[in-house]
Formats: C-alpha cells, structure tokens, sequence
C-alpha cells in the first residue's frame, strides 16, 4: 500500500454526495461507503476531519432566492449540515473508527460545541473529526468553513470530493469538450474564476498555503486513493 503524502488532512464532503442515487436526503450504502473509505484513510496513519455540506436537505443562497432572508436561510442549511454530521458520526462508528461531530452552531443537547482546541484534543486521540455548521456564521460556504478550519487545525491539505475528477475551465458534464487541469496556482484559480470552490476559500487557502485536491468520489476507495497521491485529479497549490 501506498504511503500518503500527508499525516493530518481534512476532507470535503458535500451534502449532495451523500445522497448517492437518491433525489433528496441521505442514502444508507453511500454514507457506509464514504464511511468505509474514509476508514480506510485512517488506517493509513493519517488524521483526518471532515467537512459535510448541507446541500442534500437544504441549500441555504437558494431559499434566499425565494425570498427568505438570507442571514435566515443560511442558518437552516448550517443545520442541514448538523444531521449530516450526526450520520456521518454514526457510519463511522459503525464501520469501527472513533468519530465526533462538532458544530460551530452551538445545539449542545446534540452534539459538542466546535472549539480549535477540542477538535485539536480529538484528532489527538486517533478521532475523526466530523466538523459541521460550516464557519457558523451567513454569507459563508462550507468550503469556505473548510478551508479555515484545515487552516486551524494544522492540517496539510484540502481533499476536496466532487462528482468529476478535477478542476475544469468549464463543467464538463454540460460541455465534453471542456479542458482539465493537472495542477493549479490558488492566484491562478481565482483568476480564472473557477467555480469548484468559491474565491474566499481559495484566497485564504492561498494565505494558509494549503493545497486544495479535488477529485471525484464517486468510485469506492477514492478518498484513500486520493490521499495516497493515486487516480485523476486536480492539486491546487501555492
């Protein structure tokens, strides 16, 4: 087996990639899946906390739309992303590897208030860290949260999951034509306006000088694989 290339790292995972096939909400086989791979990770020897979006209940810039108030409706998807969490904490139990979610948004009764130094104490223990409501403020995303929270807790390097196997200049599931990228600046990426994640979390990705590797997860194993430096993707780096 191959050795990874980092020894602490957090991953992104987005609501929608917890849903598998289903049209809405949680799928049992994928969260067992992603749950057993990122088992795998661990055995490797690497640390790892996770980021989960909410997007598979509720994406909050879409009800703002709507007409909710968007500091309104960015507090409901940061709750979406606590249930994701909890199954996400309960899957990785399951599939034998010691986890804790954490929420920024403060629910004490459900799971344990984020804190730098009790998320830091956790990974110290061999825990997975499963992080949710996003930065715990509106007007941030959750890759934006993971970006500052793989800051926070030293961790070496983004792994971000998506559902195609890199960066592209356009989406590649609309234009086949479309041009991927092997590697990338954080400057480059910004200029570029490449949508895989937004510009705040590239800009502080670029302050932390922390490399961003987007990948697909749609495969089973591909977060260790990614890990380990195997398969397609794309690595963002200073």
């Amino acid at each position: 087996m191959a050795k990874p290339r980092y020894r602490r790292v957090l991953v992104k995972v987005s609501g929608e990639a917890l849903m598998g096939k289903e049209p809405f909400g949680l799928d049992p086989p994928t969260l067992a899946r992603i749950a057993a791979d990122l088992a795998k990770v661990k055995k490797l020897g690497v640390a790892v906390a996770v980021v989960v979006g909410g997007g598979n209940f509720l994406r909050g810039a879409n009800f703002a739309a709507s007409g909710i108030d968007r500091a309104t409706a960015d507090q409901m998807g940061m709750l979406a992303t606590v249930m994701n969490a909890l199954a996400l904490e309960s899957a990785l139990e399951k599939a034998g590897v010691p986890a804790r979610a954490l929420s920024a948004m403060r629910m004490p009764s459900v799971c344990e208030p984020y804190s730098r130094q009790r998320a830091l104490k956790h990974l110290a223990r061999g825990r997975v860290v499963v992080l949710a409501g996003g930065t715990g403020n509106p007007y941030f995303t959750t890759d934006t949260g993971a970006t500052l929270r793989a800051a926070e807790l030293k961790c070496e390097a983004v792994f971000k999951a998506t559902f195609v196997d890199g960066v592209y200049d356009a989406d590649p599931r609309r234009y086949p034509k479309a041009k991927r990228f092997e590697k990338l600046s954080h400057d480059e990426a910004l200029a570029r306006n490449l949508k895989v994640m937004d510009a705040a979390a590239f800009a502080l990705a670029r302050e932390a000088r922390l490399p961003i590797i987007v990948f697909s997860i749609r495969e089973k194993g591909a977060i260790a694989a990614a890990v380990r430096g195997e398969g397609r993707a794309t690595t963002v780096a200073p």
